[in-house]
C-alpha cells in the first residue's frame, strides 16, 4: 500500500536527445534500464527544455519560472536572491526532505532549499552575471573552442573522464541514500543530477563497441548552412565547429551514442537498490534532461538553439501504484510544467507566480484536457541577440530578437510532423502570415511580455553584472 505523500526520485541527466533512446524509436543505442521505466510507466514524446543550456534549464526547472522571469540568461547567472522561492523550498515546507545528489550547476553559495549530499562536490561555481554578443557580420571562428572539445573526442576507462567518475560517485551515494530510507522515515524528494552524456565524449571500449559503425551520420541537404538562422551561423562560427571533418563527426556520434549507454547502466544501479528498498513502492521516479544535444545534427554541436535535437527533452514517470505502464502523452510540455507537476504531486503550495501548468490530470487520463504548448528562450553565448520559442500542436515558432539597426528580427516557422529534419522554414510564406502573427502573439502573452523587452533587460543585466 502506497503512502499518502510518496517519495520523488527525479533522475536529470544532461545534454540527452531523447532521440538517442531505445523507448523513443532508436534501433542502435542500447539502453535497456530506461526501456524498462518507460515500459513500466508513461513516456512525454513533446517535452521541451525551457531553455537549451545548462544553468538557465536548471534555474528555470528550480524556480517554476521562465528563464527570463527569473533572470537565469546564461551560465554565468543565479536565481535573483537565495532565498529565491524555489522547488525544493516549497516541499520542505510541505513536509519533505529535498536531497541534491550531484550536478544542478548552482552558484558554490546557494543550494535554493536543497540539502546537498556532496557537498564537496565541484557542484557549480561562483557566477559574475556578465555576457555578451557576437556581431551578426562576424565571421571569426573560435578554433581553439572546437580542438579543445574534440581533444576529448576518444575511447577511454573511468580513469581517464571526471564525468564518468563524478557521475559513479552520485551513484554510489544516491544508492546509499535509497538503502538506508525506512518505511516511517519523512518523504524524500532526491534530484539526482548526472554529467553524462554532456562532453567531453569519452566511453569506456565496451560501450563504443557496441555502436562503432552503427551511428547514421547526420543529413544535411545542399545549402543547408546559408539555410540557417543568424544566430545559428554565428553559434557555428563562435564554437568553430568544423563542418567538413566528417571522421570526427562520426566518432563524437559513436561516443555520444556508447556514453548515453553507460549512463543508462548507473541509472540502473539506482533503480535496482531502490526497488529492493523499503521505499520502493512509495517512490515515484522521473526521469528527465536538462536539454539536448545536436551532435552534428543542422551542422552544429553541443545544444543552445531550438531545433528538436537541442529543445526537445525526455520526460519518463513512472510509478506502478498509480498509473499503468505501457502508455505516451503526445502534447506539447515544458520543464516548468514538470515543476508544477513534482509540486501538486508532493501537496506542496505553488506561489502564484510561478509558470507552467501541473500535468497530474493528463498523467491521470490521457483524454484530459490539455494545453498543448511548450515555450523556450536562449540569451547566452555564440549569439547576436536572444530568441524564443512556442511549440504548439505540430507547429513550432521561432522569433530572433532584433540584433542591431541592420540585422534582425528573424523568424523561424515549422510543421515538425511533416517536416521532422526542420529543413522548410515556413515563416516567409504568405499562407502563414496569420499564423505567424497569433503564434508570436501566443508567446508574448505566455512569456508575459515580448521577446525584444526580454532582450533589453539581458543586455542591461550582462553590462552590470552582478555585485557581491
Amino acid at each position: 500500500m502506497a503512502q499518502e505523500r510518496p517519495n520523488i526520485l527525479l533522475i536529470m541527466s544532461d545534454e540527452h536527445d531523447p532521440a538517442v533512446t531505445g523507448c523513443y524509436g532508436d534501433r542502435v543505442v542500447h539502453t535497456p534500464e530506461l526501456d524498462r521505466l518507460a515500459a513500466g510507466g508513461v513516456v512525454f514524446d513533446g517535452c521541451y527544455t525551457t531553455s537549451p543550456l545548462c544553468v538557465p534549464a536548471r534555474l528555470s526547472f528550480t524556480a517554476g519560472q521562465y528563464i527570463s522571469k527569473c533572470g537565469a540568461w546564461s551560465n554565468s547567472c543565479w536565481l535573483p536572491s537565495a532565498d529565491y522561492p524555489s522547488l525544493p523550498r516549497i516541499l520542505n515546507e510541505a513536509g519533505y526532505d529535498s536531497v541534491l545528489c550531484g550536478k544542478m550547476h548552482y552558484d558554490k553559495t546557494r543550494r535554493y532549499g536543497f540539502r546537498d549530499l556532496i557537498a564537496k562536490d565541484e557542484n557549480g561555481f561562483l557566477k559574475t552575471g556578465r555576457g555578451g554578443r557576437r556581431d551578426p557580420a562576424s565571421t571569426a571562428m573560435g578554433h581553439k573552442s572546437w580542438e579543445q572539445r574534440t581533444s576529448q573526442f576518444f575511447v577511454g576507462n573511468e580513469d581517464k573522464s571526471r564525468v564518468m567518475q563524478l557521475d559513479r560517485r552520485r551513484t554510489d551515494v544516491a544508492c546509499d541514500f535509497l538503502a538506508r530510507r525506512g518505511p516511517h522515515d519523512q518523504p524524500f524528494f532526491m534530484l539526482l543530477g548526472y554529467i553524462a552524456p554532456h562532453f567531453p565524449l569519452i566511453a569506456p571500449d565496451a560501450y563504443f563497441r557496441r555502436h562503432e559503425d552503427r551511428v547514421p551520420m547526420p543529413d544535411l541537404p545542399a545549402g543547408w548552412f546559408e539555410r540557417l538562422p543568424t544566430n545559428y551561423r554565428q553559434l557555428i562560427y563562435g564554437f568553430g565547429v568544423n563542418r567538413d571533418d566528417r571522421n570526427i563527426v562520426k566518432l563524437g556520434r559513436e561516443l555520444y551514442w556508447a556514453l548515453v549507454s553507460w549512463m543508462d547502466t548507473e541509472i540502473g544501479q539506482v533503480l535496482a537498490t531502490l526497488r529492493g528498498s523499503a521505499a520502493a513502492d512509495d517512490t515515484i521516479v522521473i526521469y528527465t534532461s536538462d536539454h539536448g544535444e545536436n551532435k552534428g545534427d543542422h551542422g552544429m554541436w553541443w545544444k543552445n538553439n531550438m531545433f528538436e535535437h537541442a529543445s526537445r527533452i525526455p520526460l519518463i514517470v513512472n510509478w506502478p501504484e498509480r498509473w499503468a505502464g505501457g502508455q505516451r502523452r503526445a502534447g506539447a510540455c515544458s520543464l516548468v510544467d514538470l515543476t508544477r507537476t513534482v509540486a501538486e504531486l508532493a501537496g506542496a503550495r505553488v506561489p502564484e507566480n510561478w509558470d507552467g501548468h501541473s500535468m497530474l490530470a493528463w498523467l491521470d487520463d490521457r483524454s484530459a484536457p490539455w494545453k498543448d504548448r511548450a515555450v523556450s528562450e536562449y540569451y547566452a553565448h555564440n549569439i547576436s541577440s536572444g530568441f524564443a520559442m512556442l511549440r504548439e500542436g505540430p507547429w513550432k515558432y521561432v522569433y530572433h530578437t532584433r540584433m542591431n539597426q541592420e540585422y534582425g528580427p528573424e523568424q523561424e516557422l515549422y510543421h515538425v510532423e511533416r517536416d521532422p529534419g526542420e529543413w522548410a522554414n515556413l515563416a516567409a510564406d504568405p499562407a502563414q502570415r496569420e499564423r505567424v502573427t497569433g503564434m508570436h502573439r501566443a508567446l508574448a502573452t505566455e512569456l508575459g511580455r515580448d521577446p525584444e523587452e526580454a532582450e533589453q533587460e539581458c543586455r542591461h543585466d550582462y553590462a552590470t553584472g552582478y555585485a557581491r
